[in-house]
């Protein structure tokens, strides 16, 4: 595609309406838009962040069908990013160019997509960044480190209408779509309560020490949009999880995510009424972990419905007979649905279905990736050439699914349960609002 083309398509995504949560601009048809963006071009695609979870994307950059060119391997870390290379090349098309500071990517005006995959303080900023960029995102699950980045996101993509794809790639599962709309349509009769679910048996995590910067790491940039601290070892790879709210959303912004969408998906509903939740320290007490590791909270929506999750991050009984899933009651029946399929129950607890995917989707382990994976981006790369309509988790639901991440994490925070605001989503507790936002390192504050 040429430069001029690509700049021609790019000024139409700005001059559009917005993409919402149907995936198509205001005023076009999905034939029309198809026709704009090209739907037998090449996309132009860039990698930022290279840790565990980019693996997951290798098979649909590989897949021929997706029509897609690597352009660019960005990571503050030189050795991931260099791994990433050696993985990719002869088996993609591109030219797969290594690059440490993702501006340097933003700033080419042939690249049509990102994946974002960083650390979670990176993920809303650097989406709406790109989007300003003239880029489309996958945006990697959690969506955003504080409530306040989600409702910046879905503003962002109203004001640039580009394709924003969240990462919660379940929405993409033949099975749970199938049983979705047979509970939508009353297959179990009125639902009332799900119970969303993981369960993972985590180690000891050291403490974090004040060290020296690891080599190929460019610390300053890893810590981008958050306010600047010394290093400490082993904070860049992976175990941020865990060392405060500095960097990280804990366990349930790290794969609550995932459950709670699908119990807010099933039952139909958006903001909760009412937030509760008992959470604690039960595991290597001593060790460097220093948020909770086990979760039990509650939120009450309206219409008489709520929605449990029960998350043991160093605990590995399955209590529900899976490493996660989620639970959804009826007044008619029980649906057990995971990422490898559902059961259908009646209402005496006899088995009426069973399906089961043959899809190899990981469930706990590190990085993930699959067949939902690559459904998912598959999806996003079609509704950017406009040959399908819908994306099937925009970032629009992807921020509420979220918030409710958020919420959990705030009631933990605070030491208390709070109310909510139905209609716009806010805490109704001054202490609780308080942790709405963040600071942002100067210079790095959004800017709508």
């Amino acid at each position: 595609m040429s430069t001029k083309r690509r700049d021609f398509i790019r000024n139409v995504a700005y001059g559009a309406a917005g993409i919402g949560i149907g995936g198509i601009a205001s005023g076009f048809t999905a034939k029309s838009y198809g026709r704009i963006v090209g739907a037998n071009d090449r996309l132009n695609v860039a990698l930022m962040g290279c840790g565990r979870r980019v693996s997951a994307y290798y098979a649909a950059l590989k897949d021929k069908t997706n029509n897609v060119d690597v352009a660019y391997i960005c990571d503050v870390m030189k050795k991931q990013r260099e791994k990433v290379a050696k993985d990719l090349t002869g088996k993609v098309s591109g030219n797969l160019t290594l690059v440490n500071d993702i501006h340097d990517v933003w700033n080419d005006k042939s690249v049509d997509a990102i994946f974002n995959a960083t650390p979670d303080h990176w993920h809303a900023p650097g989406t709406w960044m790109a989007m300003k960029a003239g880029k489309h995102v996958y945006i990697e699950k959690p969506c955003s480190h504080n409530p306040r980045e989600g409702e910046l996101l879905v503003a962002f993509q109203k004001k640039y209408g580009k394709v924003v794809q969240m990462g919660n790639q379940q929405r993409s599962a033949k099975e749970s779509i199938e049983i979705i709309s047979e509970i939508h349509k009353g297959v179990i009769g009125n639902v009332y309560k799900a119970v969303a679910f993981y369960s993972n048996n985590r180690g000891e995590v050291p403490a974090a020490k004040p060290a020296a910067t690891p080599e190929g790491l460019d610390w300053n940039l890893w810590q981008g949009p958050a306010p600047r601290v010394e290093y400490k070892d082993n904070t860049w790879d992976y175990n941020w999880h865990w060392y405060g709210w500095h960097w990280g959303t804990a366990e349930t912004g790290n794969n609550a995510t995932h459950e709670l969408d699908v119990a807010r998906w099933a039952l139909q509903v958006t903001y909760p009424e009412h937030v509760d939740v008992e959470a604690a320290k039960r595991h290597f007490v001593n060790d460097g972990w220093v948020m909770y590791d086990t979760m039990d909270a509650s939120f009450r929506f309206p219409g008489n419905k709520i929605i449990q999750w029960d998350g043991k991050s160093r605990s590995g009984y399955n209590t529900y007979g899976s490493d996660r899933g989620t639970v959804i009651y009826g007044s008619e029946g029980t649906v057990f649905v995971n990422r490898n399929g559902y059961t259908l129950f009646d209402r005496m607890g006899k088995k009426v279905k069973d399906s089961k995917s043959k899809g190899t989707e990981a469930g706990t382990a590190l990085g993930g990736g699959g067949d939902m994976t690559d459904t998912h981006v598959a999806n996003f790369f079609n509704v950017i050439r406009g040959t399908e309509t819908k994306l099937n988790s925009p970032i629009e639901e992807g921020a509420i699914s979220q918030m409710m991440c958020h919420y959990a994490n705030i009631s933990y925070r605070i030491g208390k349960s709070f109310n909510v605001d139905t209609q716009n989503g806010h805490i109704l507790d001054k202490e609780g609002m308080k942790l709405w936002d963040r600071t942002y390192e100067k210079g790095w504050e959004p800017k709508l």
